[in-house]
């Protein structure tokens, strides 16, 4: 007899069907795993052998054959311990095998027979849901797959035992809930940061439009306060875009206890992070700090610092909205649909270009420091601006300052304007001007006779590639949407085009 049961392979966020197949025959006695299982899959023998014997079920001696279907596709992490555990189970007859085909399984077992939580319970219950199929999971990972919707049937039991009395009509698993979302808490506010209006202008419209941004400026200016307080401005996550980003964090195993944010993911890694923990990759091809920040904001704090192969990694998941991991054997794709925020010094001393300062090595400084960020990286920023050192005045004796939360109020307004937009031009799967297309952008953001006229004298001028030409029609597009006008003027294209002089600046310097 074979038994069968029903788990996933995770492919990116995606959950390919695996049959697991279980035959207990006559022969040598031990269990064989086959099907391209990985070092923690092989090692599942031991924990799925100690849990049976832990629940008072021992293994005949016999030749236990254990097949995962297709076997051609790499079978990766822990998560394949409760399907085999169930199989066996099922082989053995100790529940029945029929009540098994109606659910997709998912855990890794402790050798006392309890299940313990796994990563990816969210991407498996809508797995589940696609093939019609209830799921079983541990008890932890049960209030996280409760979203993937209320008309899936989940067990989450604790034990193999409290799974096997289910089954006999002994116990009865009620469905779990789906956890609490978590409340936003208090985020940093604009209002703490004294002068720099200018900054503060650029980040509103970055906001807005979802733009990439680049702040040069000495140390102690604020450009790190200034990207701390960029999430207290952003609108909360659309629904379609909470459920996104959920799985790839659940893929991650950072979804804490199942609970739910619809704030925007603020990912700060370390200058020092490698181009797998940027873009994702190592042994399993796990999503990196990109796709983790996805609909979200990745901040590069100390932006040269990087090293110059993990930055440049950045601009396919920049322009594609994915990062793609290729392997020998397989291809792993995660959504990095994310908007870029940079800081750096001028200089590697800091200080280049403020009164009462100068380099010890000259221009050569400031060449050598910027040379390390590549030109096509830096076309692929829409806005970059100048953050001088705050003056005495405006610590002294600084002006009141404009709160987050109005801010925030005129984001949401750009923002839904820009959406309004999108969906009646049947626009799918872009709600800012920052994603849109080169031709979409070009029908949405027409500059009236006076701006066209200025935007052609700047192109020859400051010699903008069509990128860039195109990422200034997207900031002029925001600007009017910011204001409330429909048509593109020339105050609209002078304020987007004065964003884009300081990185022409940078480039001639380096």
């Amino acid at each position: 007899m074979v038994a069968r049961v029903s788990t996933v392979a995770f492919q990116g966020i995606e959950g390919v069907p695996v049959d697991v197949q279980v035959m207990v025959a006559p022969g040598k006695i031990g269990m064989q795993i086959v099907g391209l299982p990985d070092k923690a899959v092989a090692e599942s023998r031991e924990r799925v052998q100690a849990a049976l014997h832990a629940s008072g079920l021992a293994l005949p001696p016999k030749r236990v054959t254990i097949n995962l279907a297709p076997a051609d596709l790499p079978k990766e992490g822990s998560h394949f311990d409760l399907a085999i555990a169930l199989g066996l189970m099922a082989a053995l007859e100790a529940i029945p095998a029929d009540a098994l085909s109606g659910y997709l399984v998912i855990g890794e077992l402790n050798l006392d027979g309890t299940i313990a939580a796994v990563a990816g319970a969210l991407p498996a219950a809508m797995a589940a849901n696609a093939l019609d199929k209830g799921l079983i999971c541990p008890a932890d990972c049960g209030p996280e797959a409760a979203w993937a919707g209320s008309e899936i049937d989940i067990l989450a039991p604790r034990s193999l035992i409290a799974l096997a009395n289910h089954f006999r009509g002994t116990q009865v698993l009620s469905r779990p809930q789906p956890a609490s979302r978590m409340l936003p808490g208090n985020l940093p506010d604009l209002a703490d940061i004294k002068g720099q209006e200018s900054a503060k202008r650029a980040l509103e419209v970055a906001a807005a439009g979802g733009h990439n941004l680049l702040m040069v400026g000495p140390p102690g200016s604020g450009k790190s306060m200034l990207a701390a307080r960029l999430p207290s401005i952003l609108p909360p996550l659309a629904p379609a875009e909470l459920l996104e980003v959920s799985m790839v964090h659940s893929i991650a195993g950072q979804l804490s206890g199942g609970r739910l944010s619809d704030r925007r993911p603020f990912r700060t890694p370390h200058h020092s992070a490698t181009m797998a923990a940027l873009v994702g990759g190592g042994m399993r091809a796990k999503p990196g700090e990109a796709s983790l920040a996805h609909h979200g904001v990745l901040f590069l704090d100390e932006f040269p610092e990087f090293t110059p192969q993990v930055l440049d990694a950045l601009r396919q998941p920049l322009e594609t909205g994915e990062c793609i991991i290729a392997r020998a054997n397989h291809r792993v794709s995660y959504p990095a649909k994310f908007q870029l925020v940079a800081a750096m010094n001028p200089c590697r001393c800091g200080m280049a270009g403020e009164p009462g300062h100068s380099c010890a090595r000259g221009p050569r400084c400031v060449s050598d420091y910027q040379a390390r960020i590549s030109g096509p990286l830096m076309d692929r920023i829409d806005i970059r601006i100048d953050v001088p050192a705050v003056s005495a005045i405006d610590l002294i004796k600084p002006m009141a300052a404009e709160r987050s939360a109005d801010v925030a109020q005129r984001v949401a307004r750009a923002r839904q304007r820009q959406l309004d937009r999108l969906l009646a031009l049947g626009a799918t799967g872009v709600s800012t001007n920052a994603a849109c297309s080169t031709a979409l952008i070009e029908k949405i953001a027409a500059p009236d006779a006076a701006g066209l006229q200025l935007l052609r004298d700047a192109a020859e001028k400051f010699k903008f590639s069509a990128r860039a030409y195109h990422r200034v029609l997207k900031v002029a597009r925001t600007l009017a949407d910011l204001d409330g006008k429909e048509t593109l003027s020339r105050m609209h294209l002078a304020e987007a085009i004065s964003y884009r002089i300081p990185a022409e600046r940078l480039s001639a310097a380096a």
